[in-house]
């Protein structure tokens, strides 16, 4: 990789875009997982947020000449992408059961047997934060260090459950359409970024929102039940 900036910017792009796709059998359904980079360098492990990818997810920061020419320069990089959240995919059959937040955790570790990876540097964005840090939990001596963000620190309030379990009524009958998907774009961008009546939402706000109307509404509610599942008061 070069030193400048612009050499920077070219070989991200390159990267970002060239990565190998690898489908992973776990004990708990395949997963879709992109790698980047030299497999001979350290492992950083990479895990988004409800309703996104890789690319919805990392592709601000990895397009970030600073922060790319510190991971992907210094790390090979490997993008977990939840079970049925890769582009165009088809609708998890209703016999496949439901996981566990702890089978998401368990996932990564399998995710880890296949590359044969011993210890790894974990980035993850809140749900994403959430699974990558029980399996920090159980899986400690697998694990370096944990980059979260926005992470989900401590059990929601009662009305934060009600409000969860509401969103997800209306995300198993509706899918990711109309008031799932503004709660969804306030959770991923302040309220500068979505826009208002003087100014316009940015680019970013419009293609995630292009995206959340392709995703499939049946498995979005999967990945955030499997999230509730063991995060909210007793």
């Amino acid at each position: 990789m070069g030193d400048s900036s612009g050499s920077v910017s070219i070989d991200v792009e390159r990267i970002f875009f060239g990565g190998k796709e690898h489908r992973v059998r776990t004990r708990h359904g395949p997963l879709s997982v992109s790698v980047y980079g030299d497999e001979d360098k350290p492992a950083l492990i990479t895990y988004p947020d409800v309703a996104l990818n890789h690319m919805s997810c990392f592709q601000g920061l990895f397009f970030c000449p600073e922060a790319a020419s510190l991971l992907l320069h210094n790390f090979c990089v490997y993008h977990i992408t939840p079970q049925g959240h890769e582009l165009g995919a088809a609708p998890i059959s209703s016999d496949v059961p439901v996981p566990s937040v702890d089978d998401l955790a368990d996932q990564v570790a399998d995710v880890l047997d296949f590359f044969s990876l011993g210890a790894v540097m974990c980035l993850g964005v809140t749900a994403g934060a959430y699974v990558l840090t029980l399996f920090a939990t159980k899986y400690r001596e697998r694990v370096l260090g944990l980059m979260l963000v926005s992470p989900l620190c401590k059990a929601p309030s009662w009305s934060e459950w009600l409000y969860n379990k509401v969103l997800l009524n209306l995300l198993y009958y509706y899918g990711t359409r109309g008031l799932v998907k503004e709660s969804l774009l306030q959770r991923y961008f302040s309220m500068e970024v979505r826009g208002n009546r003087q100014d316009p939402e940015s680019d970013i706000v419009q293609a995630c929102r292009s995206l959340l109307e392709e995703r499939q509404g049946a498995n979005v509610w999967r990945f955030l039940q499997a999230i509730n599942s063991n995060n909210h008061s007793s």
